[in-house]
């Protein structure tokens, strides 16, 4: 559980206290982790523009936030980032398990595998690529600060290399 672990110390320490998103098998041992905290809130929601409007509330009643979603579900939160987060100034770190690229097995995952980069430079999300538990503790730390900076959306996009460091417990 280094992977996940290493994602949860770097939420904590960035004083994130309002978490949401939709579940994904990678996502799993995160989800856990956030779920037995008890200083923090998680809210699992049905789809990703759900999860940036809890989010959106949570920060508008002074809570800092983080959206956990597969980047299938980047195509699904496009017009919630650009009407609700753009508009109004919303910052939210974006966790993203990576589908759909190295080691993918089921060819639905590839297009959107394909296309989260261009998506994410498309609504001008800035997103961080982290290879090591390590370097995501830093980067999401980092990215959170920058995400308030900004006033808008951060990603930090895990790839299916990343998750090998959950199995190896």
């Amino acid at each position: 559980m280094e992977g996940s672990l290493a994602i949860y110390r770097g939420l904590r320490d960035s004083n994130i206290d309002f978490i949401t998103g939709v579940p994904c098998a990678n996502l799993k041992n995160l989800i856990s982790l956030v779920e037995k905290d008890n200083d923090l809130t998680y809210i699992p929601a049905t789809r990703e523009e759900e999860a940036i409007g809890l989010c959106a509330g949570a920060h508008l009643a002074g809570r800092r936030c983080a959206v956990l979603m597969q980047n299938s579900g980047l195509g699904n939160s496009i017009n919630s980032i650009g009407s609700l987060c753009k508009i109004y100034q919303i910052p939210i770190l974006f966790i993203i398990s990576h589908r759909g690229d190295l080691k993918e097995k089921i060819p639905a995952q590839i297009p959107m595998g394909r296309w989260t980069k261009k998506l994410l430079d498309t609504v001008e999300v800035p997103y961080y690529c982290p290879k090591t538990p390590e370097e995501a503790y830093k980067i999401i730390k980092y990215g959170v600060d920058y995400a308030h900076v900004i006033s808008y959306p951060v990603a930090v996009i895990f790839d299916a290399l990343y998750w090998e460091y959950d199995s190896k417990e």
